[in-house]
């Protein structure tokens, strides 16, 4: 069962990647870095929304590989959604993930919040998505974004000031925990 799911994210991962909605990594790569989101949420239960869902990546895969989560997948470009809809259909995942198009800010307006987890790769500058991040998600959450392969973009007065704590985790996401 595993190996079949495996092989649907692949052909529709693949389809996001010929479409133009993903870089052209190999997609095994693409996934094995999504699922670092999927274990640096491995304590986490609930709603988790993705952030900028775009190709799908993270979104649809913490979906398939977490079937305990309701999974929210959120982007302004219509192109992205109307294609993450079908994807959702595809992979049998309509009855726990909710695709939206909308800029986040109208999204937020229109009760978009209160997430158990909010992940983001490739959403926006560092300030912009935490911020949004911390917007979205629960006290008591969990933000998890994708990290570069060096340095370190996190301004600790911005995690101050949002009263957020990072947590050790896989080098490949930063995660926070709200209060």
């Amino acid at each position: 069962m595993v190996a079949e799911a495996d092989r649907e994210l692949t052909e529709a991962l693949g389809a996001s990647q010929r479409l133009g909605l993903l870089g052209d990594r190999p997609i095994a790569e693409v996934i094995d870095h999504a699922r670092a989101f999927v274990d640096a949420l491995s304590d986490v239960s609930g709603a988790v929304l993705d952030l900028g869902a775009g190709g799908g990546v993270p979104g649809l895969v913490l979906a398939v590989d977490r079937a305990d989560l309701t999974v929210t997948l959120l982007d302004r470009r219509t192109k992205r959604t109307d294609f993450l809809s079908r994807m959702v259909h595809r992979l049998g995942l309509g009855a726990r993930v909710v695709v939206i198009a909308a800029d986040v800010d109208d999204a937020i307006r229109d009760g978009v919040v209160g997430f158990d987890a909010v992940v983001a790769r490739g959403f926006g500058p560092p300030s912009f998505t935490l911020r949004t991040a911390a917007r979205c998600v629960c006290p008591g959450g969990v933000i998890v974004i994708s990290e570069p392969p060096i340095g370190d973009r996190w301004d600790p007065a911005l995690i101050d000031e949002l009263g957020l704590r990072r947590e050790v985790c896989d080098p490949r996401v930063v995660r926070f925990r709200h209060p």
